[in-house]
């Protein structure tokens, strides 16, 4: 009797473990089947160090949405079409980041910026994907310079749709 009921429990165990993986539908992290994905020619962006963050050549305008910038505080990037200025914890509103390659964006894991890059200063010639929520649009991006000691400059290739 005792052999029985430790086979229920683990029969029991099991269809629960069987039932619980079928009922995900994530079974793959990023279904991008109606997203759209920049894979187009790339193009350079750069801010100058010191340059103004307000003014609009300063900014990269992927979107109407999503305008990249950065202060010249020392601070991170953010999204100057809904952000005054950087938060570390969140900037650039309206975006999420993973460290890889386009081509593999099924697979991939987007978080904040910060928690993508860690430190932003280390980003420089690393493969990043950039998504941008709301338009549900994956892009490719790789910094080619970051500005240390409060300048606000930065550089990066981004591709095209």
């Amino acid at each position: 009797m005792l052999n029985s009921n430790k086979y229920l429990v683990f029969l029991f165990g099991m269809l629960f473990f069987i039932f619980l993986n079928c009922s995900k539908d994530d079974d793959v992290p990023n279904d991008t089947t109606s997203s759209v994905v920049w894979n187009g020619a790339i193009k350079s962006f750069e801010k100058k160090d010191g340059a103004n963050p307000n003014n609009q050549i300063n900014q990269d305008r992927l979107t109407s949405r999503v305008w990249i910038t950065r202060g010249n505080n020392g601070g991170q990037i953010y999204n100057k079409a809904i952000e005054d200025s950087s938060d570390k914890s969140e900037s650039p509103s309206g975006t999420e980041w993973s460290m890889g390659n386009i081509n593999d964006i099924e697979s991939l894991i987007f978080t904040s910026f910060r928690i993508a890059v860690g430190k932003p200063q280390d980003i420089v010639g690393k493969d990043l994907v950039l998504h941008l929520i709301e338009d549900d649009i994956y892009l490719s991006v790789k910094f080619t310079s970051w500005s240390g000691g409060k300048k606000g400059g930065f550089a990066y290739d981004r591709s095209t749709p």
